[in-house]
């Protein structure tokens, strides 16, 4: 039986997404900060702790996390079941592609379920627009037994879809769904980054966590633009704040959200890098799907049990002891990153 459109054009994300890994990929952010190295870490690897808390409640054994990938087809379904496998053996969390698509067709419900079939103790993420109902939000999270439940900001993207929503009024329904639900409420930009104002907003609607997801990842201006047939948007393919911009910017809010990064983390050093720029946590998405549909399950794997094994030796070198201790390791920006905070005033 033939897909809906809906079904269809995930699978169109995922090819794009694949295809266009290198390009979007191109420039790495995460270089323009440097770790100041210490000669006495005084500590050993067996004393490091990777733990970390994802949001109240939540804990991680380490710190990152499957972001929010695909669903809605058939193909996103043996995606869906790969990753979630990967993360029960591994004690990943991991978040869903937008349920919404779920909502509106039963007939690829089974294409998120999977991940609570594969992994029935994990914690999840269900996902869905900022601009979705309480009825919606309950029904996604009902649906994947989820612990938290992520709303995407993705203006640039719907504003480049053909088929995308042209009103973006969402901060009051964000409180709303804050209030209204049982589990922790993740705000997450989808690879344009935030600003210190967004955080500060937030924070005041009552968010306990954003994810501020900056540029570096996939592209979805680029991906969009590719599947809009009447204009052309490549003059977004840079647009939004870097992850290490966004990073600092909600540094320089000094609020107490608790803050994610994700957006272009493709090692364990970035993974550190953002820990030391003030992430808690870190989503990684495209680097670990490349590897999944290019190189096979058990390459993507053995990457995951690396990046585990790294994180705690670089812990272990800047001599810190846990990953929430980053938050005080040294650092350098670099010229063009240090320019950027400058004139954007930001205090950190």
């Amino acid at each position: 039986m033939k897909e809906s459109r809906q079904a269809q054009r995930k699978d169109e994300h995922l090819s794009l997404a694949t295809k266009y890994y290198e390009r979007a990929h191109g420039d790495h952010p995460f270089d323009q900060v440097r770790l100041v190295h210490t000669a006495l870490p005084e500590t050993a690897v067996a004393e490091i702790n990777t733990s970390t808390e994802l949001a109240p409640g939540i804990s991680l054994t380490v710190p990152f996390y499957l972001e929010a990938m695909t669903g809605g087809s058939k193909r996103a379904m043996q995606v869906n079941r790969q990753l979630a496998r990967l993360a029960a053996r591994h004690q990943l969390a991991m978040a869903t592609g937008s349920v919404s698509v779920a909502l509106k067709d039963p007939a690829v419900r089974d294409s998120f379920t999977v991940v609570r079939e594969e992994n029935p103790t994990g914690v999840i993420i269900a996902n869905l627009s900022a601009s979705a109902t309480v009825d919606q939000a309950r029904s996604a999270v009902r649906m994947l037994d989820a612990d938290a439940l992520e709303l995407h900001l993705n203006a640039a993207q719907e504003l480049v879809m053909p088929e995308g929503d042209r009103s973006f009024h969402w901060l009051t329904n964000i409180s709303k769904l804050v209030d209204a639900l049982d589990v922790p409420v993740i705000v997450k930009e989808v690879g344009f980054g935030m600003n210190k104002g967004d955080v500060t907003r937030l924070s005041q609607a009552g968010v306990q966590v954003v994810n501020v997801s900056g540029r570096g990842g996939t592209n979805f201006a680029m991906i969009e633009d590719r599947r809009n047939h009447s204009t052309d948007f490549s003059l977004l393919y840079g647009w939004g704040q870097s992850t290490p911009e966004a990073l600092l910017e909600a540094r320089a809010a000094k609020s107490k959200l608790g803050v994610i990064a994700s957006g272009g983390i493709t090692s364990p050093l970035d993974v550190v890098k953002a820990g030391v720029l003030g992430a808690q946590a870190c989503g990684v998405a495209g680097y670990f799907l490349n590897i999944l549909i290019k190189e096979g399950s058990d390459a993507l794997e053995q990457t995951v049990t690396d990046w585990t094994r790294v994180i705690t030796h670089l812990l272990a070198l800047l001599g810190v002891n846990d990953y929430a201790g980053l938050a005080n390791a040294a650092y350098v920006l670099s010229p063009e990153l240090l320019n950027y905070v400058s004139q954007r005033g930001l205090e950190l």
